[in-house]
């Protein structure tokens, strides 16, 4: 198992983005990709695609993002790339609604984000079960809703 203490950077940084352009070339270039309700952790462990454990462990002050060079060795890189999120998009037709579905969200520790007048609501599982807890709340009223993924609901 490799532990993994410190990032060593980002993959754009022009210094990384050559070394990793040449280990590309030649095929040493593992991409881990992680969950994006994962990316907030600094300790977990995960699996490379050729199968060899990571376990991360960095200090407080270091936080994982997408693009961050794990491992940048002579001979072979790993890089992690977060998922493309998916976000349940709710319009509340009053304040009244805002403020209730809001609540609603807050006590079932979801994670959300405000676009406009609009509640996000990340999805962590199948959309079936949001819907299924907010049936009971939203009966008899209208609130649209939507799914979108990350580089649109931004």
């Amino acid at each position: 198992m490799l532990k993994i203490e410190t990032l060593v950077g980002n993959r754009t940084d022009p210094h990384i983005h050559d070394r990793l352009h040449h280990l590309e070339h030649h095929g040493r270039v593992e991409t881990v990709t992680l969950p994006a309700a994962d990316m907030a952790r600094r300790r977990l462990r995960i699996t490379t695609p050729s199968g060899e454990e990571l376990a991360i462990a960095l200090p407080r002050e270091e936080k994982l993002f997408d693009g961050a060079v794990l491992l940048l060795e002579h001979a072979r890189a790993i890089v992690l790339r977060a998922e493309v999120e998916r976000w349940l998009r709710l319009q509340p037709r009053s304040i009244a609604d805002a403020i209730e579905i809001g609540y609603h969200a807050g006590n079932l520790h979801w994670r959300v984000r405000f676009e406009g007048e609009n509640l996000l609501v990340a999805l962590e599982g199948p959309v079936e079960d949001y819907l299924a807890r907010l049936d009971p709340l939203l009966a008899g009223r209208t609130v649209p809703s939507s799914i979108v993924s990350d580089d649109l609901a931004a």
